[in-house]
C-alpha cells in the first residue's frame, strides 16, 4: 500500500480560483471510490502504487477537460514494504509522538 499526495495546478484559467479545477479532479476520486482526503493544499490518495499512477493520469486530464491548455502536476510517493501504511497509520504515528513529548 501506498501514499501519494497530490496537487494539481491549472495554468492560463480566467480567474486566480482554482477550486473548480481541484472539484474536478477530486471527482475522478469519487468514481473511482479511491480512499483520500483533501486538504488545503493537495489531496492525499491512498492505494496501490501502479493504481495511484492511473489515477494521477485521469485527475491531470480531468483539469484539461475544463478547457485550459496547461497543466502543472505535483506528486510526492510515500511506499512502505516493511509494514501496512495508512492515511490513518501516519497520523497516529505523528500523534502518539507529540504526546510523547507533552
Amino acid at each position: 500500500m501506498a501514499l501519494m499526495e497530490i496537487s494539481i495546478i491549472p495554468i492560463g484559467t480566467k480567474s486566480t480560483s482554482t477550486s473548480d479545477y481541484v472539484a474536478a479532479a477530486i471527482k475522478v476520486l469519487e468514481r473511482e471510490k479511491t480512499k483520500h482526503e483533501i486538504t488545503s493544499m493537495g489531496t492525499i490518495v491512498e492505494g496501490e502504487l501502479r493504481d495511484l499512477f492511473k489515477l494521477a493520469e485521469k485527475m491531470h486530464e480531468a483539469v484539461f477537460s475544463k478547457g485550459v491548455a496547461r497543466v502543472i502536476t505535483n506528486i510526492h510517493l510515500d511506499e512502505r514494504r516493511d509494514k501496512t501504511l495508512s492515511i490513518e497509520s501516519k497520523l497516529k504515528s505523528i500523534r502518539e509522538k507529540l504526546t510523547e513529548r507533552g
